[in-house]
């Protein structure tokens, strides 16, 4: 077999694989010598069907084999013979003219394939104790907790039907049937819809006109939807509801006590707080982990700068611009809506999808050397919580995981990842910083703001991992229906 290099650029990298015809043959008559005694043919007995014969009807789909065999496994002894790794997998090129195919297949010239690839670019690990974070940390007090528990408790609370007309906090349940123009719309009937009314839930003017109904009342109210409103069919329209009041009921008092807790699944109100605590500390964590982890990958950004390969570039491109323009197409907007032209946010996210394959090739480097493993448990936790999220599809989701290639990995990679960078903080330099719950939340209400912007302005994420706020922002009021179709009045 002879291997000539023809392409060696940057990167890119394509090779010419020749193997001699009568080495081809050569092959192709060890396999037909060892199914010579195993054939039947009518006409030869066992074992003595003549050699001529058994070529004659089976050589050619033997060296089609021998072919497939040879397109299959050899690119992988070639590149490990190079030392070279493949970023993706390679493309394999062969005769498509059916008279030089059939001469291959006869033995009559040498079989000529073609391998290109873009090799992995050989990454030298830098010094990273010179690398310096600030770990923004948030001390809980008992009014925090407190105010939380309300919060929970508020929606816990239970209500009793009064006499009389509707309050702010009282809940009222209804019919409604929402029409514009006098036409009724998809998603804007329900029927026994409760309310608490001040809870902003529905969209704006609709909770007002409710104040001061009765049970038994019916009305109708007008109301104009955002013109932000992601449904577009909706967005700035006025409508009307027809509205029946089945039931006005009025909140009862909330109390932090053991009873409160009983109702919510815990022993008692001690355990509540503490379980309430924990969920503030995780929460207020998670934002703390995700501003040191962009300060690690911001710095390894400044450290590294190398060629990407393009394929991988290309494909982390196509799976941010798919996400982009269907989050535009939800919304019902375009770029120009996003003040910013379809080729600038090419040109943005192109950037992103460039340092996201750099940063995860480094951290997959940094991992490699540091010997970081993700273990069988971790891999069935974090299949677990796939699962979790989608009860009754389970069976589907271990389907998808074992039948679909590389479907592991994507299992695989956000835990590795994190794994990198629990190593990076054990090596660079970190200081801790008091900070009120509005200074750490301050950089991603920033972000959220920013990425209103189709062309993000905000420092992009590392590879594999997914920056909050990256999809474009939707209004956060609902409209009076329970449906949660981008298409309806849902949300």
């Amino acid at each position: 077999m002879q291997v000539i290099e023809t392409l060696a650029e940057g990167l890119k990298r394509e090779l010419k694989v020749v193997i001699p015809a009568k080495d081809m043959e050569a092959r192709m008559n060890e396999r037909l010598e060892d199914a010579k005694g195993k054939v039947r043919i009518n006409g030869f007995r066992p074992g003595k069907v003549p050699f001529a014969h058994l070529k004659k009807m089976y050589g050619k789909s033997i060296m089609a084999e021998l072919v497939n065999e040879l397109v299959r496994e050899k690119p992988t002894e070639i590149l490990s013979e190079r030392g070279e790794k493949s970023a993706t997998q390679p493309e394999i090129a062969m005769t498509e003219n059916e008279a030089e195919a059939d001469k291959i297949l006869n033995a009559e010239v040498d079989f000529e394939f073609t391998l290109a690839y873009e090799v992995l670019p050989a990454i030298e690990l830098k010094d990273v104790s010179g690398i310096k974070v600030t770990r923004e940390v948030v001390d809980i007090d008992e009014a925090e907790v407190t105010e939380q528990i309300l919060k929970i408790a508020e929606n816990a609370r239970t209500y009793e039907t009064k006499k009389g007309k509707a309050a702010n906090g009282d809940r009222v349940t209804i019919d409604y049937l929402g029409k514009v123009d006098g036409v009724a719309f998809d998603g804007g009937k329900d029927e026994d819809a409760e309310l608490v009314l001040g809870s902003n839930r529905f969209i704006p003017g609709f909770e007002e006109q409710l104040v001061g109904v009765k049970a038994g009342d019916e009305k109708v109210i007008t109301v104009t939807f955002p013109a932000e409103y992601p449904a577009a069919n909706l967005a700035g329209k006025e409508a009307t509801f027809d509205i029946t009041v089945k039931d006005v009921a009025a909140a009862a008092e909330v109390e932090i006590n053991d009873d409160l807790a009983t109702k919510l699944g815990l022993e008692s109100a001690d355990k509540l707080k503490e379980v309430v605590r924990g969920q503030i500390e995780s929460q207020y964590g998670s934002m703390t982990r995700q501003k040191v982890k962009r300060q690690i990958l911001d710095q390894l950004d400044e450290l590294y700068q190398f060629d990407t390969p393009q394929r991988l570039v290309d494909a982390e491109f196509d799976n941010i611009w798919r996400q982009i323009n269907t989050d535009l197409q939800q919304a019902g907007k375009t770029f120009a809506d996003e003040d910013t032209t379809e080729e600038d946010a090419r040109a943005e996210y192109r950037k992103l999808a460039e340092r996201r394959v750099r940063l995860g090739l480094v951290l997959s480097e940094i991992g490699e050397k540091a010997g970081v493993q993700v273990s069988d448990e971790e891999m069935q936790r974090s299949l677990f919580e796939q699962l979790r999220q989608f009860p009754g599809q389970e069976k589907q989701i271990i389907d998808y995981f074992q039948k679909t290639p590389g479907a592991a990995a994507s299992l695989r990679a956000p835990i590795f990842e994190e794994k990198v960078v629990d190593h990076l903080l054990s090596e660079v330099k970190v200081t801790d910083k008091t900070v009120s719950k509005e200074e750490l939340m301050a950089d991603d209400e920033e972000d959220a703001s920013e990425t209103k912007k189709a062309a993000p302005k905000k420092k992009a994420a590392a590879k594999a991992e997914v920056a909050e706020g990256e999809e474009a922002a939707a209004p956060k009021k609902k409209a009076p229906a329970k449906k949660k179709s981008a298409d309806d009045s849902a949300e």
